[in-house]
C-alpha cells in the first residue's frame, strides 16, 4: 500500500465550512460526496494516489473505503476516473484524461528532440529513459515545468553536439550544473573533475585584478603548476581543496597588489617587506607563506626570505566529557530534525576522528552489512561497529530514500548529494550536525583521546591518516597529561 505526500493544509474553518470530512475530521471546502460521506479537497486528492491491493484481489488505485481500510471502486462504490487513456492504467490522472508518467513521457520527449531533425540525439535517450522511469512522475513534471527548466532542456536539444564544450556554451546557473549532472551520471557525458574546472576559470578571471605584466604571469605560473598541478594528482577535488586554493590565490594577488604598491618585484623583495605586509593586515596574510615557498623553490626570490605560517594547533577541540555528551545524545536520544544519515556522520567524526570532507566520499563498498557486528572500512583495515553505533548504517542501508528522482539511479554514496551522481556537500553536512556537535572541535578531541589510547602507527592506519598527523596530535595529548601530573604533583 502506498501513497504520495499530500500538501500541507491549512487549519479548518467550521464557521466557514461547517460540515466535517468523514475522513480527516476536519473542516474544509467539500469536493465530493462518496458513500463513506463528505470528502474534502486534501483527502479527495489523497484518495486518487492511494495503490495497492484491494480485498478483493484488485490491484490498482484504491480511493474508497471498506471497514475502514482502502477499497478499489467497484467494492467501495466510489465514482472516479482513474483511467489512463493513454497507457490503460489505474493513476491519478494529470490532463487530457492521461496520467502524470504519459505526459511526463511526453513533455520529456517534446523537449529533449531535436526541432530541425525530430530525432532525439542517442546520448540523450538514456537520460530521457531516467527522467521517464522516475518513481513520482508528478515531482518529475513540476521541474521541468518551470520555464527556466523548460528553456534549458530545450536549449539543451538544440546544441550541435552533446559535449563538455557546447554545454558550457548553455546559459550558467543551477539549471546547469543539476542537467550536466543528469548527463554524467547517465553517462552521456564523460565525468570530469567540475571543482577542477570551476577553478581554472575562476583563476582566470580573479587574474585580471593583476596589470599586464610580470606580475600577473607570475601568479598564473603558481596557479598552474603548484595548485593545479596538486588538484589533478587527486582522485576528486574536495570542496576544502577547491577552496583553500581560491583563498591561496586570493592572498598571492593581494601580496603582489601590495608590492606594485610599494613599487617592489619579486626580485627585490626583501624580509622587512615581508615583515611590513604580514605586521600590516589580517592574519589571513600569512596563507602568501605557500605562493612564497613555491617563489623559493623556482628561484624567484631570495632563498633565505622567511614568513611567519599559519599556525596549527590553535583550535579549540571538544572536552572528552562533552564528547560523551554528545555521543549519549546521539545515540539514545536522537534529537528532533537529525536524520540517520546526520546521526552517522557525527558518530564518525566524534568516536573514529574522521575529517567530514572524508565521510562525504564515503561509498557503500566501504561498509559490510553481512557480518555480525557489521564493519566499516575508514582507513587500511575495517572497523567494528558495535550497537548502538550501527544503528544508522542499518537504517540507511534499509531506506536510502533517494532514488524518487533521476538524479541517483543506483548511488554508490553512503552520503549522496542534491545533485546527480555526487556525494553531500561537507559544508551542508557540517551545518547538519553542528546542533549536536561543531565537527572541528569534536575531530580534534576525539584525536585527542584517542592518541592516549593506540600506538601512533596502528591508529594512523586505521583511521586514514597519515602517521606524521597521528603523531603530532599523540605529542600535543601526551604534554597535556604531562602538564597535568606535574600540577597534581
Amino acid at each position: 500500500m502506498s501513497a504520495a505526500v499530500s500538501r500541507p493544509r491549512r487549519a479548518g474553518d467550521p464557521a466557514r465550512w461547517p460540515q466535517a470530512c468523514c475522513r480527516c475530521g476536519e473542516h474544509h471546502p467539500i469536493a465530493t460526496q462518496w458513500p463513506d460521506g463528505p470528502i474534502c479537497g486534501y483527502c479527495y486528492q489523497a484518495a486518487k494516489r492511494i495503490t495497492g491491493v484491494c480485498s478483493c484481489g484488485h490491484q490498482g488505485v484504491l480511493p474508497g473505503r471498506v471497514d475502514s481500510r482502502p477499497a478499489c471502486r467497484r467494492c467501495s462504490g466510489v465514482r472516479l476516473n482513474v483511467d489512463c487513456r493513454a497507457c490503460g492504467i489505474e493513476a491519478e490522472l494529470h490532463s487530457g484524461q492521461r496520467c502524470w508518467r504519459c505526459v511526463l513521457a511526453v513533455t520529456v520527449d517534446r523537449l529533449l528532440t531535436k526541432p530541425d531533425t525530430g530525432v532525439m540525439a542517442p546520448q540523450l535517450v538514456p537520460v530521457a529513459a531516467a527522467l521517464k522511469a522516475m518513481p513520482r512522475p508528478n515531482s518529475g513534471l513540476t521541474w521541468i515545468n518551470q520555464p527556466h527548466v523548460t528553456d534549458f532542456l530545450a536549449a539543451l536539444a538544440a546544441t550541435s553536439s552533446i559535449s563538455h564544450q557546447d554545454f558550457d556554451a548553455l546559459p550558467p546557473g543551477r539549471t546547469h550544473d543539476y542537467v550536466r549532472g543528469l548527463l554524467v551520471e547517465h553517462g552521456a557525458l564523460p565525468g570530469r573533475d567540475e571543482r577542477l574546472v570551476r577553478f581554472g576559470a575562476w583563476s582566470e578571471q580573479a587574474l585580471q585584478r593583476l596589470s599586464e605584466g610580470e606580475h600577473r604571469e607570475v601568479v598564473r605560473r603558481f596557479v598552474r603548476w603548484y595548485l593545479i598541478r596538486r588538484m589533478n594528482a587527486m582522485d576528486t577535488v574536495s570542496e576544502g581543496t577547491f577552496l583553500r586554493s581560491k583563498q591561496t590565490t586570493t592572498v598571492a594577488i593581494d601580496f603582489l597588489l601590495w608590492l606594485t604598491e610599494h613599487e617592489t618585484t619579486l626580485d627585490e623583495l626583501t624580509q622587512s617587506h615581508l615583515d611590513r605586509w604580514q605586521a600590516g593586515g589580517p592574519s589571513t596574510r600569512e596563507i602568501a607563506s605557500r605562493f612564497l615557498g613555491w617563489a623559493i623553490t623556482t628561484k624567484l626570490v631570495d632563498p633565505d626570505l622567511r614568513m611567519t605560517p599559519h599556525r596549527r594547533g590553535t583550535s579549540p577541540k571538544l572536552p572528552a566529557g562533552e564528547q560523551d555528551q554528545a555521543l549519549q545524545a546521539l545515540v539514545h536520544y536522537p534529537k528532533d530534525g537529525l536524520t540517520p544519515r546526520d546521526r552517522l556522520a557525527a558518530i564518525l567524526v566524534l568516536v573514529f576522528g574522521q575529517q567530514i570532507e572524508e565521510v562525504v566520499r564515503m561509498t557503500w563498498d566501504q561498509a559490510d552489512l553481512s557480518s555480525e557486528p557489521i564493519t566499516l572500512t575508514i582507513g587500511d583495515y575495517p572497523i567494528e561497529l558495535h550497537p548502538p553505533l550501527d544503528e544508522p548504517l542499518h537504517q540507511l542501508h534499509a531506506d536510502p530514500a533517494v532514488a524518487q528522482t533521476a538524479a541517483h539511479t543506483a548511488t554508490r554514496w553512503i552520503f549522496p548529494g542534491h545533485s546527480p551522481g555526487q556525494h553531500l556537500s561537507a559544508a551542508h553536512l557540517r551545518n547538519r550536525i553542528k546542533t549536536v556537535i561543531a565537527a572541528r572541535a569534536a575531530r580534534l578531541g576525539a584525536l585527542h583521546e584517542l592518541t592516549k589510547l593506540s600506538p601512533v602507527p596502528i591508529l594512523a592506519e586505521t583511521l586514514g591518516y597519515s602517521p606524521a598527523t597521528i603523531e603530532r596530535h599523540a605529542t600535543a595529548s601526551a604534554t597535556f597529561y604531562a602538564q597535568y601530573v606535574a600540577a597534581r604533583r
